[in-house]
């Protein structure tokens, strides 16, 4: 592959024709395929209405599939959600708490990933943070260590694999078996990560695991997908059990509530078809490039980011080593405040973010060179008056 060329393909996302998009780790901007397939499925309910219920029915396993592949999990363990707090809602209100169970969460986090655990105070739940270190953020898993050490064995570790700030990537298979030797639990919110990193969270030991799909996945806002490693299933109560949710769902009237032995007894009901759809169709995207090749383009595109604002005076705040890179760089410019820098950039057509007292900076397998030329150029311009 040439530097003009990307594992995915340009023409493909309409924003590309307007915007040096890089903002990824904010919201992407849908590819047409995937604006395409939610239009298809919603015209066909328009006009045959329930009539189109069994071949959708077969889009979603087949979406089930995909998702499935890309996160190198059994795709009996995945099922459908609304978004990543919907997930990791369900881990922490579906699991049985005790008062003085500890939960271990890095501070700083997002807050979706460290609101459900704080929720928990009433039910005497404990919530542990790992400090970040400066300036980078990086959490290692010795970080990790150190505070499941603190105290008595917590009976959940949960991070983002990927922060959301500045970018630091956790080591979940290094975390994993720290905490299957400390006899505890491991969930990862992996919205920063799945689509733009290979992720194998199966293998890695990753015990819960959810994303939305309007960040790397490329899809629609508000259509995610949660993982529940197979032996877990039992620990978690169905929060919203319905038709959907057991192993006879298409018989009406048997109302023995046998639950469905996979994960889709976390569904409940009537999955979002249409949203589902388009994020089928961005997968699809995702996996005929292959994430592998997806990811060796985005970081040579954030070490060329990285290269060329430090050559106007940027400071990386990012770690870039090779255990802690991801698609997601922050540097430090002087000049305007970067919340300004970042209105100023996108009033020039370049969508990049404030986050974690850094320009933020996520570019996708589209992007290409003559994006961060723009960003470059534009920066200087900028921060020079």
């Amino acid at each position: 592959m040439t530097a003009d060329t990307t594992p995915l393909a340009r023409e493909h996302f309409p924003a590309a024709r307007r915007w040096a998009y890089l903002n990824h780790a904010g919201i992407c901007p849908m590819p047409q395929p995937s604006v395409d397939a939610m239009h298809r499925r919603a015209t066909e309910v328009s006009l045959d209405g329930e009539f189109t219920y069994a071949a959708h029915s077969a889009e979603i396993e087949r979406v089930r599939a995909s998702a499935a592949r890309l996160m190198g999990v059994p795709a009996r363990d995945v099922a459908f959600v609304k978004n990543t707090t919907t997930g990791l809602g369900m881990i922490a209100n579906g699991l049985d708490w005790s008062s003085g169970d500890r939960v271990v969460v890095p501070d700083l986090e997002f807050p979706s990933t460290l609101y459900p655990w704080l929720a928990l105070a009433d039910r005497g739940v404990i919530v542990d943070r790992v400090p970040p270190e400066a300036p980078s953020g990086r959490l290692t898993t010795e970080a990790f260590i150190d505070r499941i050490q603190a105290g008595p064995p917590p009976k959940l570790v949960v991070t983002s694999w990927v922060q959301f700030g500045r970018g630091w990537r956790v080591d979940l298979a290094a975390l994993s078996r720290a905490c299957r030797a400390a006899g505890t639990l491991l969930c990862a919110d992996v919205i920063q990560g799945l689509g733009a990193i290979p992720a194998e969270l199966a293998d890695w030991g990753v015990d819960f695991a959810m994303a939305d799909g309007h960040k790397w996945l490329l899809g629609p806002e508000g259509s995610g997908i949660l993982y529940v490693r197979g032996s877990r299933l039992e620990l978690l109560r169905p929060l919203e059990p319905g038709w959907n949710s057991v192993a006879h769902r298409e018989e009406w009237d048997n109302l023995d509530l046998v639950f469905d032995d996979t994960a889709r007894r976390l569904e409940g009901g009537m999955p979002n078809v249409t949203g589902i759809a388009a994020l089928g169709a961005s997968l699809d995207l995702l996996l005929d490039a292959g994430v592998p090749a997806i990811w060796s383009h985005v970081d040579r595109l954030c070490d060329q980011i990285c290269s060329g604002l430090a050559s106007i005076g940027a400071t990386v705040l990012s770690d870039r080593s090779a255990e802690g890179r991801s698609g997601i760089v922050a540097v430090h410019l002087d000049g305007p405040p970067i919340p300004l820098l970042a209105r100023q950039l996108q009033a020039e057509g370049i969508a990049v973010s404030a986050r974690a007292g850094g320009l933020r900076i996520s570019p996708h397998g589209y992007n290409n060179d003559a994006d961060i030329d723009r960003l470059v150029a534009a920066t200087a311009r900028l921060i020079r008056g």
